[in-house]
């Protein structure tokens, strides 16, 4: 958890995601999708977590 929202491209198709969210009740992975949809600019709608629902490393699909 952070307190600041920050997206950081780390290398390739890596990055690093910090949202202010806890990790409870998924409101950190809403979290995330809203931050990597404002980065990507597109709509919450096409940025979909593919696997890692519950682990810090996940992978995401922005469509």
């Amino acid at each position: 958890m952070s307190h600041e929202e920050k997206v950081e491209k780390i290398e390739g198709s890596h990055f690093l995601v910090c949202v202010p969210e806890p990790p409870q009740n998924g409101l950190a992975n809403k979290g995330i999708v809203r931050a990597l949809a404002k980065y990507f600019q597109v709509a919450p709608s096409r940025v979909v977590i593919k696997k890692g629902f519950t682990s810090k490393q996940k992978t995401v699909e922005i469509i």
